[in-house]
């Protein structure tokens, strides 16, 4: 076994890795950025070494920095976690030829292989698993897209080569989004994978999501854990997991798992993967692999009893698998909440700040994955979440009662959290019934009832989507000697610094707002910190309200930026690449 493990990672996923580590009596190594000096997975790990700026490009993605602080830690093997580097076969191939250093992983040949798509459909139609119609090759320009439009037929989904959980992705209509889809999703490719190469499938509509995990060692045993059912998306990202599916039948079930098994067995696959499918009208589609451990392998782990993290170390370390695929059992249900910084009223918009109140819930059936405390600041340089909360039951009804409990009693206060629409999630009838599809949230999703929850669920007082800190606040009072929280909807009054006898007079305390707003009146600022990925305008071009100025990627989501008026665009004081805070100046109109 391993003496000392580099995580290449940060947050929850790293902690969870240490704690395996932990166990196997292996010491860790964590890495971290500028922004991250202070966070969980640096306290947690035995030794940290720090990688570079906040930008992860500079950081968590500097292929040469980590496995340099792997050779100076003296650490032998490198745990990428999931995210960043983890499905990138240069960086395996990199750790591979390391002198001394092994890679928790699958091989890099078998990575590259599955990990890019159009060769991942190859190998499953070789192994006789049904794909979704589409390119085996990358396409180029869009005309050749609009020719698979019209062979396949409307809508058709452009994918990064290198893509995953939606990233990449745009689902093209008709033939008019053809070109801003393609470049849409070749600069996604590039800016989330360094790989800029998209191919082309037939988009179904309303389909389940469900992926197997297997796991397969290095000795020619190749197991499954069950499926997931990870329908409940929102832009194509999963908020919703659980194990197992409530939509498969028994025959389907061995089907699919039979299927991720013989594909992953043709690749010549080794260490956890995730093989996922669609399915609709009784039919399966393989559509990608995922050479990673996933966020949601928790629900596998809670229904089987199997540890997937603390695998992968031991059949990294050339370890046989101890037990058969007739010893997988499936016991009870498990869904995973993942508890993102994100407003559900603003269309799920990113919310930075500080969780002035955390408290998680505790007792029987609940697990939480995290690597936060009280008082830490959820920044925008990475992705959104907070926390995993994950339930465990004796079957899907038990398991959702079990879910209330646990939101009920999860206490987050300073930002907005995905917390309200799980809540809601758990009263809706389709979800319940567990009969959602993919689009459903996008498509059926009521606006005001994710309004209502949030208002009723929601903090007292947080950093809403906009940036704009809320005007309500939480206070605690007695009356006859019981205990009551009571909100102030428009906050506690405050002492102003324009005050009468502040010796500047009250108009002399307002001046300089008033001055602000002048100054920003014809200005498209940033409603949150980011980095820029594109400008649309330069300075003489004609917008009008409505308009795409630039597109803005915070905590990993592609955000486009408009103009609340038309006018003349006046000046633009960024370019491509820049990081931006929040209330900075992106375009100026006339």
């Amino acid at each position: 076994m391993f003496e000392k493990v580099l995580v290449a990672n940060r947050g929850e996923i790293a902690v969870r890795v240490m704690a395996a580590c932990e166990e196997l009596g292996i010491e860790t190594v964590a890495v971290y950025s500028d922004a991250d000096r202070d966070a969980g997975h640096v306290e947690y790990a035995d030794e940290a070494y720090n990688v570079g700026p906040a930008p992860a490009s500079d950081s968590y993605l500097d292929q040469e920095a980590i496995v340099d602080v792997a050779e100076r830690a003296g650490a032998d093997a490198i745990h990428p976690g999931y995210g960043f580097l983890a499905e990138n076969a240069e960086f395996a191939r990199r750790v591979e030829s390391a002198d001394g250093i092994t890679w928790v992983g699958p091989p890099s040949d078998a990575m590259e292989t599955l990990g890019e798509k159009t060769k991942a459909r190859s190998v499953m139609q070789e192994a006789g698993v049904p794909v979704v119609p589409g390119t085996t090759e990358p396409v180029d320009d869009a005309e050749e897209v609009r020719e698979l439009g019209e062979e396949f037929g409307y809508p058709i989904a452009i994918k990064a080569e290198g893509g995953g959980g939606g990233r990449g992705m745009k689902i093209v209509r008709s033939e008019a989004e053809v070109e801003d889809a393609l470049e849409s999703a070749k600069r996604e490719g590039e800016a989330y994978f360094g790989n800029d190469s998209v191919y082309v499938e037939k988009y179904l509509d309303a389909p389940k999501h469900i992926e197997v995990q297997v796991i397969a060692d290095e000795h020619g045993n190749v197991r499954h854990l069950g499926e997931r059912d990870c329908s409940l998306q929102r832009r194509h990202q999963k908020v919703i997991e659980e194990a197992p599916s409530p939509a498969l039948d028994t025959d389907l079930r061995s089907e699919i798992g039979e299927a991720a098994r013989r594909g992953v067995s043709e690749a010549g696959y080794t260490n956890a993967g995730t093989v996922e499918f669609l399915v609709e009208n009784g039919e399966f589609y393989f559509m990608e692999v995922n050479t990673r451990i996933q966020v949601e392998h928790t629900v596998s782990e809670e229904v089987t009893g199997i540890d997937i993290v603390r695998w992968q170390l031991r059949v990294a370390a050339g370890e046989g698998l101890a037990f058969d695929q007739g010893d997988v059992e499936i016991e009870g249900h498990a869904i995973e909440y993942r508890i993102n910084a994100e407003n559900p009223a603003a269309d799920f918009a990113p919310t930075p700040g500080q969780l002035t109140t955390y408290r998680p819930p505790a007792s029987i059936g609940i697990r939480l994955d995290h690597a936060v405390a009280q008082g830490d600041e959820i920044g925008g340089d990475y992705d959104s979440m907070i926390a995993k909360l994950i339930v465990r039951g004796d079957d899907r009804e038990h398991c959702l009662e079990r879910s209330k409990r646990a939101l009920e009693h999860f206490a987050v206060e300073g930002v907005h959290t995905t917390i309200p629409f799980h809540r809601l999630m758990l009263d809706d009838e389709r979800f319940v019934a567990g009969d959602h599809t993919t689009n459903y949230l996008d498509r059926k999703l009521d606006d005001d009832a994710l309004e209502a929850a949030v208002d009723r669920w929601g903090p007292a007082e947080a950093t809403g989507g906009d940036g704009a800190r809320a005007e309500t606040a939480e206070v605690t009072v007695e009356v006859d000697g019981r205990r009551f929280d009571v909100v102030i909807e428009d906050g506690v009054p405050r002492a102003t610094a324009g005050s009468a006898n502040d010796g500047a007079g009250s108009g002399g305390g307002s001046g300089g707002d008033a001055t602000a707003e002048v100054a920003t009146a014809d200005a498209v600022t940033a409603e949150m910190q980011g980095t820029i990925l594109s400008v649309a305008v330069e300075p003489g071009d004609e917008v009008a309200a409505g308009d795409v100025v630039c597109v803005l990627e915070a905590m990993k989501m592609e955000n486009d930026v408009v103009a609340a008026a038309g006018g003349t665009v006046e000046s633009v004081p960024i370019t491509e690449g820049d990081s931006v805070d929040m209330g900075d100046t992106l375009v100026t109109l006339e």
